[in-house]
């Protein structure tokens, strides 16, 4: 037997010492984040689980809470009013994402040449997205004032007094198409901060060896920029529609799910029926629902945009 091969062995003992160390540590420095997701996330949708298969309600009562198995599901899935919410939710997703993301792909694309002011031009950009939603709601409450709110002045003066006043938020009619406005209007900075990131992520060499090669913008935009966000457009899309399907806010303070149920959502509905009626198990359970549903829809989304290279 040689040096080599009878030193071999007790080489290898301290290379795994270093190993079992290294992996260690490395699961030390993850562990304060685990425990937080553990208890913020894993915890409270475990008990949210346990908690649909039983009456639980809102406030302690003298009786005893039972276990009802699949009951608070049954009646979920049997209410006209949840799949009516469930569809409007949908509606809701379908419109905001193109004209969210959308206009926050074409601000970031404004934003990332050099412009005078640059570091101003996206403070200003941004500023909708750290605003309050509430405030935000009141402030688009104002103009959706009907028949004589800014927004119905401006679309009379637009038309030459054409168009009769339009009521915004007391229309079915109108009504989701006034929440979505608003909620693009309120949200598109944050996709837009995305879309800076991704663009600033595209190596410059990228675009001087297409201007060598003779690419017009056009070219250069279809062949390097869109190739290079093709991640960022699967983030941005994903998060958007998780973003969208818990949409609340608007509709708690503007239309309280009217008018004629037009504006109703899953969290609005699940909400009602927690704290209004105290169903808390039933509440539960429209809540893991929802949770399946989002979670269904992101694996859908990037199975289908990596089918699509994108």
């Amino acid at each position: 037997m040689t040096l080599q091969q009878t030193s071999t062995p007790a080489l290898r003992r301290p290379a795994k010492r270093r190993d079992k160390q290294r992996l260690w540590q490395e699961m030390a420095m993850i562990a304060p984040a685990f425990l937080l997701l553990a208890i913020f996330l894993i915890t409270p949708f475990l008990l949210s689980f346990w908690t649909a298969m039983t009456n639980q309600p809102l406030v302690p009562r003298p009786t005893p809470v039972r276990f009802v198995g699949l009951l608070n599901f049954e009646r979920v899935f049997t209410d006209p009013l949840f799949w009516t919410s469930l569809w409007n939710v949908t509606r809701f997703t379908f419109w905001v994402l193109p004209v969210q993301c959308g206009l926050a792909f074409l601000t970031a694309l404004l934003l990332h040449q050099k412009l005078p002011m640059q570091n101003l031009l996206r403070g200003l950009f941004f500023l909708p997205a750290i605003t309050s939603m509430v405030v935000v709601c009141v402030i688009w409450g104002t103009l959706f004032q009907y028949p004589s709110g800014p927004l119905n002045q401006i679309v009379g003066f637009l038309s030459g007094r054409t168009i009769q006043p339009i009521d915004w938020l007391g229309d079915p009619n109108w009504a989701m198409f006034s929440i979505v406005l608003l909620s693009a209007w309120q949200a598109y900075g944050f996709q837009m901060i995305i879309y800076l990131a991704g663009l600033q992520g595209i190596p410059e060499e990228l675009y001087d060896a297409a201007r060598i090669d003779g690419a017009s913008a056009l070219r250069r935009f279809w062949h390097v920029t869109m190739p290079g966000l093709r991640p960022t457009h699967v983030f941005v899309l994903v998060i958007t529609t998780i973003q969208a399907f818990k949409l609340y806010t608007q509709v708690a303070i503007l239309t309280q799910g009217g008018p004629k149920e037009s504006t109703e959502t899953v969290v609005h509905y699940m909400v009602r029926a927690g704290f209004e009626e105290q169903k808390l198990g039933y509440a539960s359970a429209v809540s893991v629902i929802l949770f399946v549903i989002v979670l269904l829809i992101a694996l859908l989304q990037r199975k289908l945009l990596r089918r699509f290279d994108v």
